[in-house]
C-alpha cells in the first residue's frame, strides 16, 4: 500500500515536467496570449476590421453556433456581418471577464445594441505565435 503514494508522486512529477517541457518547446507564452486577447477585444470593440483580422491566419478556424468559418476570407465575412449588428456609434460592449491560461484566452462579455441585447456571450481562443488559431463563440440574445 505504501508504494501507491510514491508511484502517484512519481507520475505527477513526470506529468508536470512534461507540461513544462511542452510549454518551452511549443513557445507558449501567456504574456503573448494576453496581448493578442486584449488586442482582439479592443479591435472588435472599435469595429476595426483590419485590426481584428490581423489576429488570424489562413489556418485559423472560428466555430459559432450557426457556422464554422475556416481561413481569412470566411472569418472576415463573419466580422463584416458582426460589425453591422454591433454598430460602433450606437452599441455598448462590456467585457465582464478575461482570463488567460498558457495558450488559451477566455472572455465573457455582453452588449447592448439598438436592436437587441447580447445578455451573455463567451469566446475561447487558442493562440499560437501571436495569432488566433482556433476560436469558439456562443451568445444569448434578448431582442428588444
Amino acid at each position: 500500500m505504501k508504494r501507491y503514494p510514491f508511484v502517484a508522486l512519481v507520475l505527477f512529477s513526470a506529468c508536470t515536467t512534461q507540461v513544462k517541457t511542452d510549454t518551452a518547446q511549443n513557445g507558449i507564452n501567456e504574456a503573448e496570449t494576453e496581448r493578442v486577447l486584449n488586442h482582439h477585444w479592443d479591435a472588435f470593440k472599435a469595429n476595426d476590421l483590419e485590426g481584428t483580422m490581423a489576429d488570424y491566419t489562413e489556418e485559423s478556424i472560428l466555430i459559432t453556433p450557426d457556422k464554422t468559418y475556416k481561413g481569412l476570407e470566411e472569418i472576415r465575412t463573419n466580422f463584416v456581418n458582426a460589425f453591422k449588428v454591433f454598430p460602433k456609434d450606437s452599441s455598448k460592449l462590456t467585457l465582464n471577464k478575461s482570463l488567460v491560461v498558457r495558450d488559451i484566452g477566455y472572455i465573457l462579455w455582453g452588449a447592448a445594441t439598438p436592436t437587441f441585447q447580447l445578455v451573455y456571450a463567451t469566446d475561447t481562443f487558442i493562440i499560437h505565435d501571436g495569432k488566433i488559431v482556433r476560436q469558439t463563440y456562443a451568445g444569448l440574445t434578448d431582442v428588444e
